[in-house]
């Protein structure tokens, strides 16, 4: 298969850029490139990242807020530095092509071959400005790199089928299949002296290898949650994906005791309590992943239900602009978490992402002349930097306890994992009032709900209206997937439930996914978030202090403040073709003004 030699003005780039290695200058470079080609200028990219971030993070962060579509990057970076651009869905690879790299390469470096000869080998690369990859590969397999421009998506979706293999689906397919072939067989239970005490990898490698598969698929289909449900007639397992459960093949009901039994002995549980619902965790070793899963034991009539809830460490490297803050949200936000002291609080239901917000926050102020300490049940992610404490309820360690204290330590920063109870509230607003910045977590509809929530918690009002700095809702929303996504013109009802007119919005398509294998059908694939930010200010202390109701102080927010609700924050995602108007109603159902 013939290559292209390269191009002068490709060797001219190379040559050029040799000398400048590390992430901030491949960053440094795309941003030239960028601006270059009129899709974003220098003071966006500022307000996006900081200096010290590679490439692939401006890139991720300018495609997440909707500033560029990533084909755009693309064809700005293949006609900047001279190189061919390729559309790898269109790519059929052979063995002998998959061959030319071998498969711990293409996953370190994120490469996959296109075209090959006896001296030059193509590679499509997830990021063309690393200069080192290139040299690498050139070293290695002493042929010239000749690389090309290509989608990240379709870059990963290629390596994933031919280097970490393709049939883990068909794996857990066969395994369930084979589980409910041994029980229509009437054999005697082949489970029934399963030894759970440690040695069940050898003695029962059948469970060892079905729960294994659990995880795996769970991973491909990039679930959050693992739901393992007994029922009267059996055993059910969920998924979670982007938000919505979806049921997947599971064993027979004789099943149950030895699969949850082998997730208990995992997660370090008590396998002799049935009665009382437990906690765990387990650490999963997958390749280029850090990944925890915390474990939840439930007992119900039927047996005990699992909940686990898969724990990704590289999500908390996310900047502020992945968490789906809009450029100027991240503006207002980055400010309000640089306050000296104050309370800033993040609500929402459970799995709408506020712990992921807050460990960004943090991520974003930690440096060297900061102390933060956290208080956290459980500790999810581990921060370096950052000391983190975690509630032991046993010995006595609740958030109150563990707050007081964390005031003896001399914290700069303090991050209360949920502001549960009076007390817990009451000495984290004590602590704000006294010079420390207090980030902590409340479960209400919407921001304005928080300063009622904590004034009917017992806190007096002039001590909320007095610490409070902010208050951001959050909720998460279901992505439009980039496979399948196509324009479309909005009917009527669409635009009038968000209470725009059809002349604002003429012109201007909405979109949607058809739908396609990558996504399931569902036209959605991954999530973003939405926010709603009350900032505090004179107005809405005395608010606050005369206990209006919280339906008072959003009306006032946004129409004299000009605060976005999680409505008008989705119509913004909604206008740049993030997601769906019907995707935004669903979740803002009660967001009413």
């Amino acid at each position: 298969m013939a290559v292209r030699k390269p191009t002068e003005a490709e060797r001219k780039y190379f040559e050029r850029t040799a000398a400048k290695r590390g992430p901030a200058a491949s960053s440094h470079t795309l941003g030239l490139i960028l601006e270059e080609a009129g899709l974003i200028s220098q003071d966006m990219i500022r307000d996006l990242i900081p200096q010290d971030e590679s490439a692939q993070t401006l890139k991720h962060a300018v495609v997440s807020q909707g500033l560029a579509r990533e084909d755009d990057i693309l064809d700005a970076l293949a006609a900047n530095l001279g190189l061919k651009k390729v559309n790898l869905r269109e790519l059929k690879p052979t063995k002998e092509l998959v061959e030319q790299i071998d498969a711990k390469h293409a996953i370190k470096y994120r490469v996959f071959p296109v075209a090959y000869d006896d001296e030059t080998l193509e590679v499509a690369l997830a990021d063309p400005l690393n200069i080192q990859t290139t040299d690498d590969l050139e070293r290695i397999y002493r042929k010239r790199i000749v690389p090309v421009v290509a989608s990240e998506d379709d870059i990963n979706r290629l390596i994933k089928h031919w280097y970490e293999g393709s049939d883990i689906s068909e794996l857990y397919q066969d395994a369930a299949d084979e589980a409910i072939a041994e029980e229509t067989k009437g054999k005697e239970d082949v489970y029934s002296d399963i030894d759970l005490t440690g040695n069940a990898e050898v003695d029962q490698p059948p469970v060892v290898k079905y729960v294994d598969l659990i995880f795996k698929q769970a991973v491909h289909d990039r679930a959050s949650d693992i739901h393992v449900e007994p029922t009267k007639a059996g055993i059910t397992i969920r998924f979670r994906i982007d938000g919505v459960l979806h049921e997947v093949p599971a064993p027979p009901k004789r099943w149950q005791n030895s699969v949850i039994s082998r997730l208990k002995v995992l997660s370090g549980m008590d396998l002799a309590e049935k009665r009382v619902p437990l906690d765990g965790r387990i650490k999963l070793n997958i390749p280029d992943k850090k990944l925890d899963v915390r474990v939840s034991s439930l007992p119900t009539v039927f047996g005990e239900s699992i909940v686990m809830r898969i724990l990704d460490q590289a999500s908390v490297l996310m900047g502020l602009e992945d968490v789906g803050f809009l450029p100027d949200s991240v503006k207002k936000f980055k400010e309000l978490i640089k306050s000296p002291n104050g309370v800033i609080l993040m609500t929402g239901p459970t799995g709408s992402g506020k712990t992921t917000t807050l460990y960004s926050a943090l991520a974003t102020i930690n440096n060297s002349e900061t102390k933060i300490v956290t208080v956290e049940d459980p500790v999810e992610y581990m921060l370096d930097g950052v000391n983190q404490v975690q509630v032991n309820k046993e010995v006595g360690l609740d958030f109150a306890q563990a707050l007081r204290s964390i005031l003896r330590q001399s914290p700069d920063v303090i991050m209360v994992g949920e502001m549960r109870d009076l007390e817990t509230a009451e000495i984290g607003i004590r602590a704000a009032l006294t010079g420390h910045l207090v980030f902590s977590t409340l479960h209400t509809n919407d921001a304005p709900s928080a300063c009622t929530r904590l004034i009917d918690m017992g806190i007096k009002p002039f001590l909320v209206a007095s610490s409070l700095q902010a208050v951001i809702a959050q909720r998460l929303v279901r992505r439009i997937c980039n496979y399948c996504k196509m324009a479309y013109e909005p009917k009527a009802e669409e635009v009038l439930g968000f209470g725009m007119t059809l002349e604002e919005v003429a012109g201007r398509p909405f979109h949607k996914g058809k739908g396609c294998d990558r996504c399931n059908n569902s036209g959605y694939r991954g999530r973003t978030a939405i926010h709603e930010i009350l900032v505090n200010d004179p107005d809405i202390r005395h608010m606050i202090i005369r206990v209006e109701p919280a339906t008072k102080l959003k009306k006032h927010a946004v129409q004299k403040k000009g605060m976005r609700t999680l409505r008008m924050d989705g119509w913004e995602k909604v206008l740049i073709g993030q997601t769906t108007p019907q995707e935004i109603m669903r979740i803002t159902a009660e967001d009413t003004i």
